[in-house]
């Protein structure tokens, strides 16, 4: 197989495989931590409408979700890539940082959770993601 359609190809399934991984860990969350009483986070204005009741342990499944989607999505990347291991784990933790980013532009949320989000959930974990495939 030609290595860039590899290369493409494996970002496209770190991507794909890290979001369930989000996705799995968002769905579970509220049934192991409860959302606050009387707030809808079924939809996204649910959800900002909610947002100042959350109380930090509201916030950790939201980090679990998008510092292993993005850590499980660039070891997929790095593992089938057929070249540049790194940067297509560094691409993967880079589209995460972008949709987190969104994310917290559109629902707002506490500054302590956005820079610990931002700064530790999406490169740091897309580089480990890349130093555990390569072993």
């Amino acid at each position: 197989m030609n290595p860039i359609v590899k290369n493409i190809l494996a970002v496209v399934a770190g991507l794909t495989i890290g979001s369930v991984v989000n996705m799995l860990i968002i769905m579970v969350s509220g049934s192991i931590i409860p959302p606050p009483e009387g707030g809808d986070i079924t939809t996204m204005e649910g959800l900002k409408a909610t947002m100042h009741l959350f109380e930090p342990q509201n916030f950790i499944f939201p980090f679990l979700a998008h510092a292993l989607g993005t850590l499980v999505g660039a070891f997929v990347a790095a593992k089938i890539a057929a070249s540049r291991k790194m940067l297509m784990a560094l691409i993967v933790g880079l589209f995460f940082l972008i949709g987190g980013t969104i994310n917290i532009v559109l629902l707002g949320g506490p500054m302590w959770f956005t820079a610990l989000d931002i700064i530790v959930a999406y490169m740091p974990m897309a580089y480990l993601g890349f130093l555990l495939a390569k072993k």
